[in-house]
C-alpha cells in the first residue's frame, strides 16, 4: 500500500534547464506541428508533453529504465500503474475509485492528479502533489522548416514521396521549466516521498530515453531540486527560480546559437542556501 498515515512529502521548488539543438521539443498542432512559440518569439514546452515522457517511462514495464529504477528504489510494478494510458478501461477505474484501490494503483494519479472526473467519483484525486509549469525559452527562438523526402512514393502514381516543410525544428534554444512539489495535497492523493523519488530518478532520463525523429537533440542540462527546510516553504519559489535561471550574455532579444551564449548559475546566494537544500539531478 502506498497511502501513508503521515505526510512525508517534502516541499520542493524545481527548475529544469533544457537545451534544444536542431529539434522540435514540442510541436503545436494548431500550427502544423511548428515548435511552439509565443507572440514575443520565445519558445514553449507544454507541461503535458514533459509529464507524458515520465509516464511513458513508467508505463514501459519491460523497458530498461523501469527495470533499473524499480530495482534501485525497490518498488513493485502493481503499485505504479499509469492512469493516463491508451486503452484504459473506464469501468475498471470507476470500480477502483469506489472500492478505494484507485490511489494505490496509479503513480501518475498520486503525483500529477486525476482528470478522470466521472459521475459518482467525487472522492477521487483532483489536483496532484506535483505541478509542472510552462517551459519558456530564455531568448527568442528561430524556426527552420525543411522538406522531408521518401525514396518510395506513398501516393498512387508517384515514384517518390515528399512532405514540404514536414521537418520543423529549433536550431538552438535554452528553455526553463519550473515544477513544484506541494505536500499539502499528499494526504488527499496518497502520494508519498517514494513517489517523488521515482519522479526525481526519471527526470534526467526524460528526453534521452524518449528520443524521436523530431527531437533527436534535446537534453536536460540542469535539473535543480530545491528542498525547503519547512513543509510550509522556507522562501519564495519565484526568487529561487530567478536565482538559477540562465541569462543570455549578449543580444538577449536574438536567438542563441550555442550553450556558451548563456550565463548559467550553479549555486544559490547564501541567504537562499541557508533555507533550502540544493541538488542537481543531472
Amino acid at each position: 500500500m502506498t497511502t501513508a498515515t503521515k505526510n512525508d512529502v517534502q516541499r520542493v521548488t524545481g527548475l529544469l534547464v533544457i537545451e534544444v539543438i536542431n529539434s522540435n521539443p514540442n510541436g503545436d498542432p494548431d500550427r502544423e506541428s511548428d515548435p511552439r512559440q509565443r507572440p514575443d518569439w520565445r519558445g514553449e514546452i507544454s507541461p503535458v508533453s514533459f509529464k507524458r515522457k515520465l509516464r511513458d517511462l513508467v508505463e514501459d514495464k519491460d523497458g530498461i529504465v523501469w527495470d533499473q529504477i524499480s530495482s534501485d528504489l525497490k518498488i513493485a510494478a502493481e503499485e505504479f500503474g499509469i492512469l493516463e494510458s491508451r486503452g484504459r478501461d473506464r469501468k475498471t477505474i470507476e470500480g477502483q475509485i469506489k472500492d478505494g484501490t484507485f490511489k494505490d494503483a496509479y503513480w501518475d494519479g498520486r503525483v500529477f492528479g486525476n482528470t478522470f472526473l466521472e459521475e459518482g467519483t467525487s472522492g477521487s484525486i483532483k489536483t496532484g502533489v506535483v505541478q509542472v509549469g510552462l517551459g519558456i525559452s530564455v531568448a527568442p527562438i528561430e524556426i527552420s522548416r525543411h522538406t522531408n523526402t521518401n525514396k518510395s512514393g506513398v501516393q498512387e502514381g508517384k515514384d517518390r514521396g515528399m512532405a514540404p516543410m514536414g521537418y520543423r525544428f529549433v536550431p538552438h534554444g535554452v528553455y526553463c521549466m519550473p515544477f513544484f512539489v506541494n505536500p499539502s495535497m499528499a494526504p488527499k492523493s496518497g502520494c508519498t516521498q517514494r513517489d517523488i523519488d521515482l519522479m526525481k530518478a526519471l527526470i534526467p532520463l526524460a528526453y534521452s530515453h524518449t528520443r524521436s525523429h523530431a527531437r533527436p537533440m534535446v537534453e536536460i542540462r540542469h535539473a535543480w531540486v530545491m528542498t525547503h527546510k519547512s513543509q510550509l516553504g522556507s522562501c519564495s519559489d519565484f526568487a529561487l527560480i530567478d536565482a538559477l535561471a540562465p541569462t543570455k550574455k549578449n543580444e538577449p532579444d536574438k536567438a542563441s546559437t550555442a550553450w556558451t551564449d548563456y550565463e548559467v548559475p550553479t549555486t544559490l546566494p547564501k541567504d537562499f542556501s541557508e533555507k533550502v537544500m540544493l541538488e542537481d539531478l543531472v
